[in-house]
């Protein structure tokens, strides 16, 4: 029984150990900046999208550099219909498919997402409009710079074929979103935020280092937890169904 004592003890204060060091990490890490190497007139404006835990990227649909309806077809969505904007972002596949709200997480799913037992995927939503959202940030950028973002996000998903794999799910958030099969695995140290933080890096724009969360672009003050992971006040889906629009 001692033995058993001292490996519990043993076990409890490894275990808090790791998780004094990760909440120093993701406390100082985002407070050093990876400066961005600007390249090029400021052509087009991409979007960050937050509700506090969650970021997106938000990208127009269609422009000269990328036509994003031949990556994620709107006959994905329950509408089937385009929008001028898309936001992308990735998370845990467990996550994303099986916990709706918080108060269906689960500790088995909380544990294959921070152990990286759990696949990722990548969940895309079309936007009618971002104006007066309170929890965007634009971001201009030049045509090079944009390319590169679209060269990293192609490279975030799965392919077959040439075309991206869509998760048949019930689980969508809206009338206007889906998610799609992803590379790679979600853990403590490779979260959304660190995909969307890799993609300012991709885009040469300012950057926090790898694990910690993104640099002051969107806010960050914490809100309830949503559903949607952009339920962001002022951004609307499709014109005719404005069904998120946080309160």
């Amino acid at each position: 029984m001692p033995k058993l004592s001292r490996l519990i003890r043993r076990s409890l204060l490894s275990l808090a150990a790791l998780l004094l060091l990760y909440g120093a990490a993701v406390w100082l890490l985002p407070r050093i900046k990876s400066p961005g190497r600007p390249e090029g007139e400021p052509e087009i404006t991409v979007w960050l999208l937050s509700n506090g835990v969650h970021t997106d990227i938000v990208v127009p649909t269609f422009s000269s550099e990328a036509d994003w309806r031949a990556v994620f077809p709107a006959e994905h969505t329950r509408s089937q219909e385009y929008a001028p904007w898309l936001a992308i972002g990735l998370g845990d596949k467990n996550f994303y498919l099986t916990t709706p709200t918080w108060a269906d997480l689960r500790p088995s799913t909380a544990l294959k997402a921070a152990t990286g037992l759990s696949s990722n995927a990548v969940h895309a939503t079309y936007y009618h409009s971002l104006e007066g959202c309170t929890r965007c940030a634009p971001i201009r950028i030049s045509r090079a710079q944009y390319r590169r973002l679209v060269s990293y996000i192609r490279q975030s998903l799965q392919w077959q074929n040439g075309r991206t794999l869509p998760i048949p799910t019930d689980m969508v958030y809206g009338e206007n979103d889906a998610f799609y099969e992803a590379v790679g695995s979600y853990n403590l140290f490779y979260t959304c935020n660190t995909w969307t933080n890799n993609a300012l890096k991709a885009m040469h724009t300012d950057a926090a280092p790898p694990s910690g969360p993104l640099p002051n672009k969107a806010s960050s003050s914490t809100t309830r937890p949503n559903r949607h992971p952009a339920e962001t006040k002022g951004c609307r889906e499709q014109h005719r169904n404005p069904a998120i629009e946080a309160t």
